[in-house]
């Protein structure tokens, strides 16, 4: 019987994600060790033996930012079509007939006055303004998004992704079910809470997942449900 799945990938190391500064909307590189690393990943956990199956993904979602757009190109993962941002399809092995959607829903949460500065500098500009200590999940950024705001739109995502391809897919044999595994490739602190929203838990509650630069999760359900998701 089938049980959909979403995979999660964080975007490989960039200097800033290296340094600890948080990073939203700046565009940076990857380094020459993240692309290294994207590419081992991709090696390792890409493939018809491996966790994530080109030929069972129905679709792909990727942050607009180039360092996600260029970790996904580094996954291998054999998408027939060219990637929405390229002007010609790079020839490569035809593994998936998934479509690659870049989507504004799985953006980094914008850091707003935080953007570029790491949490020892956050910390330090709190405290000479005599505020408490700083915990995104509650308090969000200033000049950014609130919890509330990056919730609205991963549920909209959530929705998206059980609405056109798990629900008609989930409990079937394998079969009579149509392609459904999905995956995302965006950033740390998104991607952290896409988790805790997949499973209907509050952001202002705490995220205790951990995802680095490089880093992979799988979402999907027990019991067959897609009233039961779970984090893998």
């Amino acid at each position: 019987m089938t049980t959909p799945r979403a995979f999660i990938i964080r975007h490989g190391e960039t200097e800033w994600s290296l340094n600890g500064r948080h990073t939203g909307t700046t565009e940076l590189p990857l380094t020459e060790n993240g692309e290294k690393r994207i590419r081992a990943t991709g090696r390792a956990l890409v493939g018809d033996d491996r966790l994530i199956v080109p030929s069972k993904l129905a679709h792909i979602y990727v942050s607009p930012r180039s360092r996600a757009r260029r970790t996904l190109e580094l996954l291998d993962i054999g998408c027939r079509n060219k990637f929405p941002w390229q002007d010609t399809h790079t020839s490569c092995d035809i593994r998936t007939e998934a479509k690659v959607q870049v989507t504004e829903d799985i953006r980094e949460w914008d850091y707003g006055e935080y953007e570029g500065l790491t949490s020892a500098q956050i910390k330090e500009q709190r405290e000479k303004a005599g505020e408490k200590v700083w915990d995104i999940w509650t308090d969000g950024c200033p000049g950014g998004e609130s919890p509330a705001d990056v919730t609205k739109r991963l549920d909209r995502l959530i929705k998206d992704i059980r609405t056109r391809f798990h629900d008609e897919a989930i409990g079937k044999p394998k079969g009579e079910a149509p392609v459904c595994d999905v995956l995302l490739v965006a950033h740390g602190h998104i991607l952290r809470a896409f988790a805790m929203r997949w499973i209907g838990r509050e952001l202002t509650h705490g995220v205790s997942l951990l995802l680095e630069a490089g880093g992979v999760g799988t979402m999907s359900y027990e019991h067959r449900s897609l009233q039961e998701p779970a984090i893998l």
